[in-house]
């Protein structure tokens, strides 16, 4: 039963996506995600600025959201730049079933890159003009093993071969508190990328797991 209340939130959004798109113009993209299926979560999308099409993967930030489960929050008005340098400001609305737990989110995002070079040009001109800090990148595509590969690479600042027991299994801790391995072929994806046996990352995992909720080495 929760599974159908679940498809008809989602059914009854999907519609309500071309409406916000198109009330706020083409610099806005509305993404309605189905976390059930990470894989390929975008379920609804209207709009262009992250180029992502239905059947396409979320985000790193979709990932971590999912990995935080029902503890999750809303995280809105917060701002990314794209791979291309296209600034994007950004809102994140969990979706939520009867019993409270998280299963999907309504995002907008919209390209706030004019808007951005233009407020720098009257800051120029007034003279009090000062540099943004920069954003972060986030990585959008249809391909979710893309996004797994560049969470990958942000966190190999070490050879695995150079790191001890508790440099592996933070770096496990690490990708495991971003969502990575809620993505299928996740594990089979990072010991490939590290050059281990898929044994060994199921075993790297599980210890990280154990050492979190332990609340300390284990």
């Amino acid at each position: 039963m929760m599974e159908a209340e679940r498809d008809a939130i989602i059914a009854a959004l999907t519609s309500v996506v071309d409406g916000i798109a198109a009330t706020f113009g083409p610099v806005c993209e509305v993404v309605l995600h189905d976390y059930r299926r990470p894989e390929r979560s975008v379920v609804a999308i209207a709009g262009s600025v992250t180029g992502r099409t239905v059947g396409g993967a979320m985000s790193q930030i979709g990932m971590r959201m999912v990995a935080r489960g029902d503890e999750a929050a809303d995280e809105l008005n917060y701002v990314t730049r794209t791979d291309t340098g296209k600034l994007v400001k950004s809102s994140t609305m969990l979706l939520r079933d009867p019993s409270g737990a998280v299963f999907g989110a309504l995002c907008v995002n919209v390209d706030a890159t004019a808007a951005s070079e233009v407020h720098a040009l009257l800051g120029a001109l007034a003279g009090i003009g000062t540099a943004p800090a920069e954003p972060p990148v986030t990585i959008f595509g249809d391909d979710i093993d893309s996004v797994v590969d560049v969470m990958l690479d942000a966190h190999r600042h070490q050879s695995w071969a150079l790191l001890d027991r508790a440099g592996r299994l933070d770096l496990f801790r690490s990708l495991d508190e971003r969502g990575v391995f809620a993505v299928r072929r996740a594990i089979e994806q990072v010991a490939g990328r590290l050059g281990i046996s898929r044994a060994s990352a199921y075993s790297y995992l599980s210890q990280s797991r154990k050492q979190a909720n332990t609340g300390g080495p284990s």
